[in-house]
Parts: structure tokens; C-alpha cells; sequence
């Protein structure tokens, strides 16, 4: 690769080694680490890429160069000796507008900065609104810049930092700060373990995240602070065990169905499936699914359904909903609202097998438990009934092909009185 200076105005072309080159930016590597694959990048670089590619979901990146798998916590050994030699090069290239490539600080380094940060946040003496909010700018800017850095803040305790400083603002009312530190939480990963621990040491946390999602969001931007306060609140769920989960507070399911009704608003696609994900982890509980359909959950899930969002969204609502439906009242819902079946029947075949699954079941409990004559004319004028006989002549899973027949079955006599259906397709052929 060769590097273009102007030297007393002439352009002089610098040719730099190839193996210092980044593969990923093409650009010189300040501190070189060799990954499992064998290939050398910059820390920066790859660890940006590991970062990125994983994102939220579970999918194991792939080495750039090479291909291969690349886990995410998989080691990054320095080459102090390639380093070494590009240090060497660019203080041999100085006189021609070469920067030299400073010494990487080191871990221990990185770890007495976060220990000061996180002492300044704690200190009483240093509760001042403009100087709490400098120290954790700061910290934000340790999470941004990479994944190494985002590793030590974790060793060093900043999630039960920025957690317990959360509640601090929910007991004292004030928001400044809040951003940050709910960025901090949603950029630093939480171990399950932690979690848990935190969530056992102190009550007040899942109360102090649904102040945020409520009322800690006026000085701020909201979407940003909501997305953030809900996708920290999803991690805590998951790593929750079942009794914290059964003692959900009945409020947290309203407040949570309020931002619901914002977000479809804004179609805001990362906090709301993160609220969507924490509605389906709670409807493991009889409790906490009575409590969302005398929220609202129905309605609120097939309002958003009809925005059309994006699949995985799909998936969680046919997901609840399938839940909030073998309730009477559930049921009750969805068949009150003038969409109600007719999104979910619509839905089937176009999404994906584990919404076929849910809608299909859906569909089986309110022919089966809610199956009034009103109701049977209202599947067979959407369409219900036809993606039914659509679906035994798919590719579904044999179950969901049996389920179909099930329902078209248990009331092929009143839909065979209508002359928009064929009565050859509900006795000779799919009933049979």
C-alpha cells in the first residue's frame, strides 16, 4: 500500500508494508492482534466488527479474511512484535509526515481509569447535576469506542454502577444523567449471573426502569431513553427467575402497553421488540396474562399487528396473543376488535413456521372455546377459512395440517350453508 505526502511541495509516495495494513480499514494497525483464524487486525477494528456483527441475537460472526467462525469472546492476542516494527517504521518515516503509533495503555491502565470514574459517581460530595453527567459522558465514551473496553467496565462493576445509579434517580425524581447511563447499560453486556444477584439485592430496580419508561423521560429524548430503559429491562427478565417473574408488579404491564402505543406510533423497531419480548417472558404466569388482557394487551397487539412491522415483531405478538387467548377474556378481545381475525389469518403462510404456529393455534382456540355463529361467519368472510385449506396443501408441519382440519371440520356444517366455500373442499377433500 502506498501512502501519498507532500514534502516541500512535492508529493512524495510512501510505500508501507502490507502486513501492517488492517484487512478491515485499509489503514495502518496502532495495535495489531492476532485472532483464532490466524489473521492479524487492528483491535479496533475487530473488535467493532465482532460487536457489530453479533448485535443483540445469537448468530456467531465470521473472521473477515477467512471466513470462519470468530466467537465473540474468543481471544485477541497482541503481536507486541508487529507493533513493534510499525512503531520502528513510522519514527524512521517521521521526516516525511509519518505519525508515530503510541503504546496500546494497558488493561490495568484502563481498569484505575474506570475505578475513578465510577468512585466519582458515588461520591456524595460530587452529587452536582453538570458533574455527574461530565463522568458518565465519559464512561459512555469508554462503551462506544470498543469491545475491550466495554470487557473491562464489566470486570470492574459499572452495571451495578449505572443500575444503582438509575435507582438513584427514580428515589430522588431527577433525570439528568439518565441518558447516559441507560446508554452505558445498553452498550455493556450484564452477565446473567449479576443479574440475578442485583436483581435479589435490591427491589427497587425493575420499579425505578418503569418510572424511566413512565415519567423519567421528560428532559430527555424520549424514543432513545425508552428503547435503551427496555432493552436493559429485557436482559434483566431473562436472566430473572421464575418467582421474580410471578411477582411482576400488574403496573409494569400498563406502563409497558403505554410505550407500546407510542412506539407503533414511530415504528421505533429495537425497544419495541424489547417490550414485546419481556410481555412473552411474563406470559409463563396465569397472573401476570390475566393482568395484560385487563390492560388492554389484545387490542394494543393487533393495533400494532396491523402496522405490518417487521417478522420477528409478528412472531412476538402471535406469541402473546396465543397466550392472552386461552383465557375467555382474551378471546373476548380479539374477536370485539373489527381486525382481530382477520390480521392473524392473514398472516399465515407469509411469515415465517413459528408464526404459522401460533396463528394457526389461535385461530383452533377461538373456533374450539368461542365458536358462536357471528364468529364462524366472520372466519369464513376474511378468509380464515380459506388459508386453512391453504395451509393442508402447503409444506406445513404435519401437526399444523391437522390442526387445520380440525378446525375446518368442527364447523364444516355451517360454513357449507354459505356459497362463497365449496362444499366438496370441507367433506371430500379436507375433511376426510
Amino acid at each position: 500500500m502506498d501512502v501519498d505526502i507532500v514534502e516541500d511541495e512535492v508529493e512524495v509516495e510512501v510505500e508501507v508494508p502490507e502486513y501492517f495494513i488492517c484487512p478491515i480499514s485499509l489503514e495502518i494497525m496502532k495495535d495489531p492482534v492476532t485472532a483464532i483464524t490466524g489473521i492479524t487486525y487492528d483491535r479496533e477494528n475487530i473488535e467493532r466488527w465482532l460487536f457489530d456483527t453479533t448485535g443483540t441475537t445469537t448468530v456467531t460472526p465470521h473472521c473477515p479474511v477467512t471466513n470462519r467462525p470468530l466467537p465473540q469472546d474468543s481471544d485477541l492476542t497482541p503481536n507486541h512484535t508487529l507493533r513493534r516494527l510499525i512503531q520502528l517504521w513510522c519514527t524512521q518515516n517521521a521526516s516525511r509526515g509519518i505519525d508515530r503509533i503510541p503504546t496500546p495503555r494497558a488493561p490495568l491502565d484502563r481498569f484505575r481509569a474506570l475505578n475513578q470514574l465510577i468512585k466519582d459517581l458515588r461520591n456524595p460530595n460530587n452529587n452536582i447535576p453538570d458533574r455527574l453527567t461530565d463522568t458518565l459522558h465519559r464512561m459512555e465514551s469508554l462503551a462506544t469506542k470498543n469491545e475491550q473496553n466495554r470487557k473491562h467496565m464489566v470486570k470492574a462493576g459499572t452495571p451495578e454502577a449505572m443500575l444503582l445509579y438509575v435507582v438513584a434517580c427514580f428515589g430522588s425524581s431527577r433525570t439528568a444523567g439518565l441518558r447516559e447511563a441507560l446508554s452505558i447499560l445498553n452498550l455493556v453486556q450484564i452477565p446473567p449471573d449479576e443479574a440475578r444477584a442485583l436483581l435479589l439485592a435490591n427491589d427497587r430496580i425493575i420499579d425505578s426502569l418503569s418510572w424511566v419508561l413512565e415519567h423519567g423521560t421528560e428532559n430527555c429524548d424520549k424514543s432513545v431513553i425508552r428503547s435503551h430503559a427496555l432493552s436493559v429491562l429485557k436482559r434483566l427478565v431473562d436472566a430473572a427467575n421464575s418467582s421474580m417473574l410471578e411477582c411482576l408488579k400488574p403496573d409494569i404491564f400498563g406502563v409497558i402497553l403505554s410505550t407500546i402505543r407510542d412506539f407503533r406510533k414511530c415504528l421505533a423497531m429495537q425497544g419495541l421488540n424489547a417490550a414485546l419480548h419481556i410481555l412473552l417472558s411474563s406470559c409463563q404466569w396465569g397472573r401476570n396474562r390475566l393482568t395484560m388482557v385487563a390492560r388492554g394487551a389484545v387490542f394494543e397487539l393487533i393495533e400494532l399487528e396491523l402496522t405490518m412491522p417487521e417478522n420477528r415483531t409478528t412472531e412476538l405478538i402471535l406469541g402473546i396473543l396465543f397466550h392472552l387467548c386461552s383465557y375467555a377474556e382474551g378471546r373476548a378481545q380479539l374477536i370485539s376488535h373489527k381486525g382481530g381475525i382477520a390480521v392473524i389469518s392473514k398472516r399465515i403462510l407469509h411469515v415465517s413456521p413459528s408464526a404459522d404456529d401460533r396463528a394457526i393455534m389461535i385461530l383452533s382456540l377461538v373456533s374450539k372455546f368461542s365458536g358462536t355463529p357471528l364468529v364462524v361467519q366472520e372466519m369464513l368472510m376474511v378468509g380464515a377459512v380459506s388459508k386453512l385449506c391453504m395451509v393442508i396443501q402447503s409444506q406445513c408441519a404435519p401437526y399444523l395440517k391437522n390442526k387445520a382440519r380440525e378446525i375446518l371440520r368442527s364447523h364444516s356444517e355451517e360454513w357449507k350453508i354459505y356459497p362463497c366455500i365449496k362444499k366438496s373442499h370441507l367433506t371430500r377433500y379436507f375433511i376426510e
